[in-house]
């Protein structure tokens, strides 16, 4: 794959008569290599999407509602699928349920998936879900680059206020475990059976404990891609709102929700000066993930958006590029996909400006409220860090 990045290179700058030519060359191999390797994993998510399909029929047969973790919840599977934890992180919820004949059974159930959704972290997470252990039979490859995932909390220390015992933990599960909070409703699956479910509301502050995991790295990395260390808060929050099991369907993972046929690559190419696609191990890892996610931030504002001359409009159009990309920011203002042509315009307005611009004619409701929401969150950072 190197080798034909190299040729067509080559190739292309022959025939390159100036400087600008040959920038123009390169940016045209640069293109037709992402493109090559995102068709390399397009068949790579294929195969993905058919074993995670193919989970989700297996789950069908069980439940009513075969759920899967989204970006701002992750589902905790059972090896025999008949128990399930469902953490909310947006709605500071845990949910377990178990489809069992008895109530004895039931409560069993219950208190083992309520345990060790409190217990468990992201590394033995990676290494014992059934649908983690379905897609490492996949074939990877060689272009796509994979990574262990780090050992790091994900409920513990929002439930627990010292390091969890077995003694402190026995005493959580027995107090939310009970007749009193279980629910039971007929199983329209499996025959003589019932689903037992209980919901559990975090603790007060569990979005921010959450946050608090990762805020070293987050500091860490804005500072190094000068970006404001509030901004790398706001979009985690709003992308994922810490959940490091966030999936989307397009495909996204991660923290900061990255797309590795997409962003992956050019955050890839800038970070390291290689052309590679990254895994969903990859970007479980929440130093590549935040890594990552920076970077983009870096180029979106230092490259894409760089002719947008106010600090305060870039940023208003950096936050909407990252989740619409930046020509569809260049389309509110001009009906055309160059920035070329949309930043002296965007240039002639203020900031209030250019963020009503951006309320009014984004093309989608979705970016126009994830500025909303990132820009509003962007504050509350601020005043949380000191920053």
């Amino acid at each position: 794959m190197k080798k034909l990045f190299t040729l067509l290179l080559i190739t292309l700058s022959l025939f390159a008569q100036t400087r600008t030519e040959f920038i123009q060359a390169q940016k045209t191999a640069f293109q037709e290599y992402k493109k090559t390797q995102g068709n390399a994993f397009e068949r790579y998510a294929k195969a993905q999407k058919k074993a995670y399909n193919q989970y989700k029929k297996e789950l069908q047969k069980i439940w009513r509602e075969p759920k899967l973790s989204t970006k701002k919840q992750w589902l905790s599977y059972s090896k025999d699928k008949k128990s399930r934890a469902n953490v909310d992180f947006e709605q500071e919820t845990i949910t377990v349920e178990a489809v069992a004949k008895t109530e004895k059974e039931a409560k069993q159930k219950l208190k083992i998936a309520l345990a060790k959704a409190v217990t468990i972290n992201t590394k033995q997470l990676q290494e014992s879900d059934p649908l983690e252990q379905t897609l490492r039979k996949i074939k990877t490859p060689r272009s796509i680059i994979q990574a262990k995932v780090k050992a790091e909390p994900i409920l513990s220390t929002i439930i627990f206020k010292k390091r969890p015992t077995q003694k402190s933990v026995a005493k959580y599960v027995n107090k939310h475990i009970n007749k009193q909070t279980i629910k039971v409703l007929p199983s329209k699956k499996i025959k003589d059976a019932f689903v037992y479910k209980v919901k559990i509301k975090m603790p007060k502050g569990a979005l921010y404990k959450r946050a608090n995991i990762y805020a070293n790295q987050i500091k860490i990395q804005s500072k190094k891609q000068a970006i404001p260390i509030e901004l790398t808060f706001a979009i985690m929050h709003t992308e994922s709102y810490f959940n490091p099991r966030a999936r989307s369907p397009i495909p996204a993972f991660g923290l900061m929700q990255i797309v590795p046929k997409s962003a992956g690559i050019d955050a890839y190419f800038y970070l390291y000066k290689r052309k590679k696609l990254v895994s969903s191990s990859y970007l479980y890892n929440s130093t590549n993930n935040i890594k990552m996610g920076t970077a983009y931030l870096h180029i979106l504002y230092y490259r894409y958006l760089r002719k947008i001359k106010n600090p305060q409009s870039r940023l208003y159009c950096t936050i909407a590029a990252y989740n619409t990309g930046a020509g569809n920011i260049a389309y509110a203002f001009t009906k055309h996909y160059s920035m070329g042509k949309a930043a002296p315009l965007i240039n002639k307005l203020t900031p209030q400006e250019v963020y009503a611009k951006l309320q009014k004619d984004l093309r989608y409701d979705e970016p126009k409220m994830y500025l909303k929401n990132v820009n509003k969150r962007m504050k509350l950072y601020q005043h949380l860090y000191s920053l």
